[in-house]
This record gives C-alpha cells, structure tokens and sequence, in this order.
C-alpha cells in the first residue's frame, strides 16, 4: 500500500486498515514460526506498510497540532489587542 493511497482515506478508514495490518503481521509471524510461510518478504512489507500508517497518521496528528495552535495563537493576539 502507497503512502499516497492512505492519505486519501479518512481517520476512520486508517484505524481499520491499521487493526487489519497488525492481524496480518500476526498471522505471518505464526506461519514464520511453524515454517508455514513460503514467501518470508510478505514480512518485510507488512512492518513497511504498518510503519507507512504510522507515519500518516502522525504527519497527520502533527497537522491537527499545528492548526489548533496557530488558532490558539491567533485568538490570544487578537484578545490582547484589545
């Protein structure tokens, strides 16, 4: 999954995907472990995928943050103006 498609789901739609990814890495953890895996690179792209969600939602976080501050920031300028 490509950075580009998860920035175009909402927060809703990302925790899904998220809880969906861990079940997926758990069950490839357990067929590694009981040498049921053939292709042990589905491993290495479901941590990838799992850390491309994160980074998202944290640019996104980080987004939310920095609006709610400058808001706060405006709206403390505007009241000692007065």
């Amino acid at each position: 999954m490509k950075a580009k498609e998860l920035r175009e789901r909402s927060d809703a739609e990302l925790v899904e995907v998220g809880q969906q990814l861990r079940r997926d890495l758990f069950g490839l953890r357990m067929k590694n472990a009981t040498n049921q895996l053939d292709d042990t690179s589905q491993l290495k792209k479901a941590r990838r995928d799992l850390a491309r969600l994160a980074l998202v939602t944290g640019q996104r976080a980080a987004e939310k943050g920095a609006a709610a501050k400058a808001a706060g920031q405006a709206a403390s300028e505007t009241g000692s103006k007065s």
